[in-house]
């Protein structure tokens, strides 16, 4: 296995999950970066999604995430796939007005 200059996601237990680390950190071409999503980090993202309060707060956090892709891939859990789409969920039951907000500034707002 090779030794990465930064710390990398401890494995799943085996059949928990279908992330392919093993597999990711086996090819020499992979695109590694996926996996410096430690749990600890995935921990603070979640609490950092939990605790938007405002429109512009999501876009600012949003626009840091532009490059992560939630679909199924290698070295991505199924665990994290579910866990950010639901504390963005629970960040929009508390703040309701981030929800309206976001249909405002796509016009399902507008008059017609």
């Amino acid at each position: 296995m090779t030794t990465l200059p930064f710390p990398i996601r401890k494995e799943c237990p085996p059949g928990a999950c279908d992330c392919e680390r093993d597999a990711l950190l086996g090819d020499p071409q992979a695109d590694l970066r996926i996996l410096r999503l430690t749990k600890e980090e995935e921990k603070r993202l979640l609490e950092r999604i939990e605790a938007i309060a405002s429109y512009s707060e999501l876009m600012r956090v949003g626009q840091r995430l532009d490059q992560i892709q939630l679909s199924q891939q290698r070295g991505l859990c199924r665990k994290t796939r579910q866990a950010v789409p639901a504390a963005v969920r629970r960040c929009l039951e508390r703040h309701p007005e981030i929800a309206y907000a976001i249909l405002d500034a796509h016009d399902l707002f507008a008059g017609s």
